[in-house]
């Protein structure tokens, strides 16, 4: 059976794209949300989301960690976030290759919220699709990626609701 490339969810949140943008479009914060990000470093001089900024993301999964390098491939303020993944390491992402594209997309609803969409997909096009779901359901303890991500994203989706209407939240008193 041919593999899924790619999943998506979105989740409505209580604040406009911009801020929402602002919080999704800092690589450091992600762990914040993420089942298995812990934070990123980002490489260079000039912190701001743009077009090239690269990024080392720490990750975890059980007693398992890596560090991936990523590279911003759409950075729109209160639109679009996006990146791809393309080397990874036990310790330093060494080995180079297409892996992922994370994305998120904003848009503005009712109310003076924003609808996110977190999508993944996966960049391992030359991977046969037999090898590729003997890999995943090793790494992810019997399941293709495209299950794991699509409940990693409902996760991430969930938390960084929670966070970001709870900082929104004005103050009683």
């Amino acid at each position: 059976m041919p593999r899924t490339m790619s999943v998506s969810d979105h989740i409505v949140v209580r604040t406009d794209p911009a801020t929402l943008y602002a919080r999704i479009s800092d690589p450091t914060a992600m762990g914040r949300w993420s089942p298995e990000n812990r934070g990123a470093t980002v490489l260079g001089e000039r912190r701001d989301a743009h077009v090239g900024m690269v990024f080392e993301g720490r990750n975890t999964r059980g007693p398992v960690t890596w560090v991936t390098r990523c590279t911003v491939t759409a950075a729109d303020p209160g639109e679009r976030f996006a990146f791809r993944v393309h080397a990874i390491g036990a310790r330093r992402p060494r080995l180079r290759g297409p892996i992922a594209t994370w994305e998120y997309r904003f848009e503005a609803v009712d109310g003076g919220a924003t609808r996110v969409t977190e999508t993944w997909t996966d960049d391992r096009r030359a991977w046969p699709d037999a090898v590729a779901g003997v890999f995943d359901r090793i790494v992810t303890r019997g399941q293709t990626f495209a299950d794991f991500q699509r409940r990693n994203i409902r996760t991430t989706l969930e938390r960084l609701k929670k966070a970001v209407e709870a900082e929104e939240e004005p103050a009683v008193g």
